[in-house]
């Protein structure tokens, strides 16, 4: 079996829940989200949560989308919003 190495865009959030911090993972390419008390805890999930998503894709035949992160542009910008 052939393997491949990728990379994928993760976008992290901090949320308040119940008086405490914890950080919200989400993969806009593959449609998985998880959350975590840490940054590292919510890597690490993610990152498992995307490996499972990628065999069950292979398990099914189905393509596995990839990011090109080297072509990306991810910004933000700053707006007024009227009063």
């Amino acid at each position: 079996m052939e393997t491949r190495i990728a990379n994928y865009r993760i976008i992290i959030e901090p949320e308040i829940q119940k008086g405490q911090k914890v950080y919200n993972a989400y993969c806009p390419t593959l449609g998985v989200a998880d959350y975590g008390n840490s940054i590292e805890e919510v890597l690490k999930s993610i990152k498992d949560g995307i490996q499972l998503a990628i065999e069950s894709l292979v398990d099914e035949g189905k393509e596995v989308p990839t990011d090109n992160i080297k072509e990306q542009v991810i910004t933000s910008t700053e707006v007024t919003i009227p009063s």
